[in-house]
């Protein structure tokens, strides 16, 4: 273990935590599905869409085969991201590790509860005749993405891997 798994473990439970309390909000208390598309900003709409395949509509099925082969992939993700958490020798690496797997989890527990993803975040910006559109995501896509990122950041300009004896 590394001095650094807490901080992973708390940032993986933080992202499911704010992403499972934040779609059940815009689910059961804000009703996004009865309100339909909510205009927040010019460039930023809260809308629902239901996501049955993985990161940005990847995969997508509606057979419960399909299903249970992509929980299966996510538990999988799930189970190797937080082995090498457990062995992560950056404070960067470890909290990345962590956002990546309360994303993966929360989006799991959607898929096991709705039979897809909860997505509703949607950015688009108007210029002249054409709408330019982003994917609608999620806070969970979001720390994927941002753990991800910070991998990256960590792996180049990270401090470099001890080299093995």
């Amino acid at each position: 273990m590394t001095p650094y798994l807490r901080s992973g473990i708390v940032a993986a439970v933080a992202v499911l935590v704010l992403d499972q309390a934040t779609k059940l909000w815009l689910l059961f208390v804000f009703e996004i599905a009865r309100r339909g598309a909510v205009r927040v900003t010019p460039f930023f709409d809260l809308v629902l869409a239901w996501n049955t395949g993985i990161s940005y509509g990847w995969f997508q099925t509606d057979s419960a085969a399909g299903q249970a082969v992509l929980l299966a992939i996510k538990a999988i993700a799930v189970i190797v991201l937080a082995l090498w958490m457990a062995r992560s020798q950056t404070r960067m690496a470890t909290i990345a590790l962590g956002l990546i797997i309360g994303g993966a989890i929360g989006n799991a527990i959607d898929s096991l509860a709705y039979g897809a993803v909860v997505d509703f975040a949607h950015f688009h910006v108007q210029i002249g005749e054409k709408d330019l559109s982003w994917y609608v995501f999620n806070l969970a896509d979001t720390a994927i993405v941002a753990g991800v990122a910070a991998l990256l950041y960590d792996s180049v300009f990270g401090v470099p891997a001890a080299k093995a004896p």
